[in-house]
């Protein structure tokens, strides 16, 4: 564990000091200000031109930018030998190592930076976002936080209010909302970093400028638009750009009865949500596609080869290992890049693709426990380790254990929720298998790996009886990745017991090709479900198509 080397408080009184008594403290209000902006930035870095503007404004860049280089000056001088270990810059950052940083007080122990008047308008702005939803960085505070843990290096996004085209305030209100809504529901993947939305809120009502939002919020993607009345219509106009080139990725409209809107814009939200992760993961595929793999930014490693891994075939499985391993390479101290790999492990077994089995459950079992060793409360770590006891070792008890956890942690973890539900459906209790899995899915609607939320739902259905539904998602899963073994086997049990007999041999003939080696022996040998009646029926039908 990396030593504190710097002590700030946020809540209440700011200050900023050594963690050792009396080394050196820093007074200045825009000194302490700089700390504040990078101590609760991702990474703790932020560019230059955000804290130029920030704290000096818009109106000079070449003041801002030395004013910010003689603010750095005057800190680099009271710290002294301090300096170089907690912060790095270069032409366009300036970061600050956040491991080496002790966050004193706590939440709810005063104002936000209390009494720490900086009179620029977009540092009252940020200052007022933060304090309108101080949750946005409590995070901060937890003990998980602390030195050696990194968040992974994931793309950022922000969702801006759409903009009323006839300044209606009534529209303005709608636009917040539904931007609102985006953001709410892109913050459900840990694959996405998402600017909170009090932070977006400060760029609504004006005409976008990429590079302004780009510098200002340091992401790489951005949702813009606008909102305008027709007659009795509302309609919805909503730009997704890459903020590196202005590059609009897409277009989407959606309208609905303005008296109506909010009621009926379900289906809309959820397929702006769903092209937003489907245009990143293009969008990074078609990025790392021959690429060195040294020259593959940090932020598009981990989204590729996430993306690569539910891909359909061996080679793209074969890739995403190699980013992976890169990506752990580059943050060693990151648990959920630590669970990403582990996963990997995991679905190597269970696809068939593993070469050596025994091997490949020790990896993922070691990678999910090193990742739970950083980060014990992490929910995501925490389902991937249930996921390895569950599928790999049999040990129903931990991977109960380690859901309930990890919903206890984080209730919108729609993972938590679809591998809980793939273990009640083990358990052959039905109903609750499909409420679990039903709810992953409507938590879930931008994860590139859809088949998988799909095959599960399938496996649920088919515990509960209901052959036609597991059928169903049987069938959707399979029209994205039609080598998913189990799905291959889901869809056999349901055509089976639907009386269904020479599509259930069809869809043999297509299993047997994908996995030669497969008998029901070897499935009953390693199967969670191979005790219950689950399992059994399973075992049943396999048989009856002659394996």
């Amino acid at each position: 564990m990396c030593a504190k080397i710097l002590e700030i408080n946020l809540f209440g009184s700011c200050f900023v000091r050594s963690a050792e008594p009396g080394a050196f403290e820093i007074t200045g209000k825009k000194h302490r200000a700089i700390f504040a902006l990078l101590a609760t930035a991702p990474h703790g870095c932020r560019s230059r031109t955000f804290l130029q503007e920030t704290l000096w404004g818009v109106a000079c860049y070449d003041t801002g930018r030395q004013s910010l280089r003689r603010a750095l000056s005057d800190i680099k001088a009271a710290m002294g030998p301090y300096y170089g270990q907690l912060i790095t810059t270069n032409n366009s950052e300036v970061t600050l190592d956040l491991g080496k940083v002790a966050f004193a007080g706590r939440p709810g122990q005063g104002t936000f930076l209390e009494g720490l008047d900086v009179q620029s308008p977009d540092f009252i702005d940020w200052c007022n976002g933060i304090r309108a939803s101080p949750d946005q960085i409590y995070s901060l505070f937890r003990p998980s936080s602390s030195s050696s843990l990194s968040r992974p290096p994931v793309p950022t996004v922000t969702v801006l209010p759409l903009l009323s085209i006839e300044n209606n305030p009534e529209l303005t209100v709608l636009g917040d909302w539904f931007a609102e809504e985006i953001c709410r529901s892109l913050s459900r993947t840990n694959l996405l970093s998402v600017i909170s939305h009090l932070s977006s809120r400060a760029f609504a009502g004006r005409r976008i400028d990429i590079e302004v939002i780009r510098d200002k919020l340091g992401v790489d993607y951005c949702v813009s638009g606008n909102i305008h009345k027709l007659d009795d219509q509302v309609i919805t106009d909503v730009d997704f750009l890459d903020a590196s080139s202005g590059r609009i990725l897409w277009t989407r409209r959606f309208s609905g009865k303005f008296r109506d809107f909010i009621s009926d814009a379900g289906q809309g939200l959820t397929n702006i949500v769903q092209a937003v992760g489907s245009a990143i993961a293009s969008d990074t595929l078609n990025y790392v596609r021959g690429r060195p793999i040294t020259e593959i930014s940090d932020h598009r490693l981990l989204m590729a080869g996430v993306s690569l891994m539910h891909r359909t075939t061996l080679r793209d499985f074969a890739q995403s290992r190699e980013l992976l391993d890169e990506a752990v390479k580059r943050s060693p101290r990151s648990a959920e890049v630590l669970a990403w790999r582990g996963k990997w492990h995991i679905l190597s077994v269970v696809n068939g693709w593993s070469s050596d089995p025994a091997q490949d459950t020790k990896s993922a079992v070691g990678s999910t426990a090193k990742a739970l060793d950083i980060d014990p409360e992490n929910a995501f770590c925490l389902t991937i380790d249930g996921f390895a006891h569950n599928n790999l070792l049999r040990r129903l008890d931990v991977a109960s254990e380690r859901y309930g956890m990890a919903l206890t942690e984080n209730p919108n973890e729609a993972l938590s929720w679809l591998l809980r539900g793939a273990l009640f459906a083990f358990q052959d209790a039905g109903q609750q298998a499909v409420h679990a899995a039903e709810k992953a899915r409507q938590l879930s609607p931008i994860d590139p790996f859809k088949y998988f939320f799909d095959s599960l739902c399938s496996t649920a259905y088919l515990s509960a009886g209901d052959y036609t539904q597991a059928l169903k998602f049987a069938d959707m899963s399979l029209e994205r990745n039609q080598r998913h073994l189990s799905t291959l086997r889901a869809k056999i049990t349901a055509l089976h017991f639907l009386d269904r007999t020479e599509e259930a041999r069809d869809v043999g003939e297509e299993l047997r090709r994908r996995q030669p080696g497969f008998s029901v022996e070897a499935y009953m040998r390693a199967h969670p479900a191979a005790d219950y009646h689950l399992g059994q029926n399973v075992a049943r039908a396999l048989s009856a198509v002659g394996f």
